[in-house]
């Protein structure tokens, strides 16, 4: 018998959660095979069988999550096992199995790999695996998004309210206020590292006004020439990550980490960029951003930023952050203060680009394109005084950009 135990999935990463069982008790594995999904606060994984066999039993139930190295499961070793071999007996939940046609061409595979939230949605309305095959994912390979699930259920609804004319009148019992909603394990888990990050990590933040006009201006001229060429939109955050990687390597002590043996400085800078997916919120690297031009930096975000919403991204993908930037000005918001990743040294939040009056030339008003920029940063690596030189040599890098500034 060999143990399968809770993978490390990633630095700093200390825990996990069992989303998915992607077999049973019984069947037969595969070495390398996908063996269960992970969930932790950065990432879902498939973590492979570490040997081919019999699984024989399943350690720990979907929905627990368990320190690093906690046996999960039990797999019995066959040197060339090939024929089925028969399914013991087990008090575990077989993996959710959907079966029917796909209603929007999705493939088979991408339907039945939900989402935990995805999944804790359905339970909470009581959809049958009949009724979840009438449902049309809108998401990457077919699969089916919490937004799909709240349409079907919404649709459902009016078809019972119009059947209530011909049918007896059925006593609903009033809702309980107050009722929480289930945690998916990604909730649980961002949760977890977030309150981690402000019990160890002494917050500080400060925050800069760019007049972000001439960054505008060059969009507004290169934008629809680059779509054309490279396939893909020119949006504002490349440009804003390469003004932060010229203001790291202006002041490296910020493109570091905390230790209990010293301040880590790091010789590479790889930029984590914050994305939004159904569950929360995962933040897959740049890797090297510091060798890449504002093109190279846009090809990178459009990528990372499309797989993990497709639930692509690797475990690579995900680790070795150095500085992590956070872009919420896309909801329209205007000052944003971020918690730190552990154990990078700061976030910078850059908010919405306002059109607004200010003062230039002495005394003069003018419009001007406008935008806040939020860093936090860990107060036990440096102080404030290098805080708002990086967060003014970002100012300076943007407010002073112009066409002679490479794009390739």
């Amino acid at each position: 018998m060999a143990s399968v135990k809770m993978p490390q999935l990633g630095e700093s990463i200390t825990e996990g959660t069992i989303a998915k069982w992607l077999k049973k008790p019984g069947d037969q594995v595969k070495k390398y095979e996908a063996l269960v999904e992970v969930i932790t606060d950065k990432v879902n994984a498939e973590v492979p069988a570490p040997l081919a066999g019999i699984l024989r039993e399943i350690k720990v139930k979907e929905g627990a999550t368990v320190t690093v190295g906690t046996e999960i499961a039990v797999i019995e070793e066959s040197a060339g096992a090939t024929a089925a071999a028969p399914k013991a007996a087990s008090s575990e939940p077989p993996a959710a199995e959907i079966s029917g046609p796909s209603a929007n061409g999705g493939s088979q595979e991408g339907r039945a790999r939900l989402s935990p939230a995805v999944r804790a949605l359905i339970e909470q309305h009581g959809i049958s695996d009949a009724d979840l095959g009438r449902i049309s994912g809108s998401g990457g390979g077919g699969r089916i998004s919490k937004k799909d699930v709240e349409e079907y259920v919404a649709g459902r609804g009016q078809g019972e309210a119009s059947e209530g004319a011909v049918k007896a009148p059925t006593r609903v019992a009033p809702s309980a206020a107050g009722q929480p909603v289930p945690l998916s394990p990604m909730r649980r888990a961002i949760a977890t590292n977030m309150t981690k990050s402000k019990q160890t990590i002494p917050h500080a933040w400060t925050v800069a006004e760019v007049d972000m006009s001439k960054v505008v201006r060059f969009r507004q001229q290169v934008r629809a020439g680059f779509k054309e060429r490279e396939g893909i939109d020119l949006t504002y955050v490349p440009i804003i990550i390469k003004g932060v990687v010229e203001g790291l390597k202006a002041v490296p002590i910020l493109n570091a980490s905390w230790s209990d043996a010293g301040v880590v400085q790091h010789r590479d800078i790889n930029i984590g960029i914050a994305v939004s997916i159904d569950d929360g919120l995962i933040v897959p690297v740049i890797r090297g951003a510091d060798r890449m031009s504002i093109s190279g930096l846009a090809k990178a975000t459009d990528d990372l930023a499309r797989r993990a919403r497709a639930g692509k991204l690797t475990l690579d993908d995900v680790q070795g952050a150095t500085f992590t930037v956070n872009n919420p000005g896309t909801f329209g918001t205007i000052l944003s203060y971020s918690i730190i990743a552990p154990p990078q040294a700061g976030i910078l939040a850059m908010d919405a680009i306002v059109k607004r009056p200010v003062v230039v030339d002495g005394d003069a008003i003018a419009v001007r394109s406008m935008m806040n920029l939020c860093l936090s940063f860990d107060h036990r690596v440096l102080d404030g005084v290098s805080a708002a030189r990086f967060l003014q040599g970002v100012r300076h890098w943007l407010e002073g950009f112009s066409e002679q500034i490479p794009l390739h």
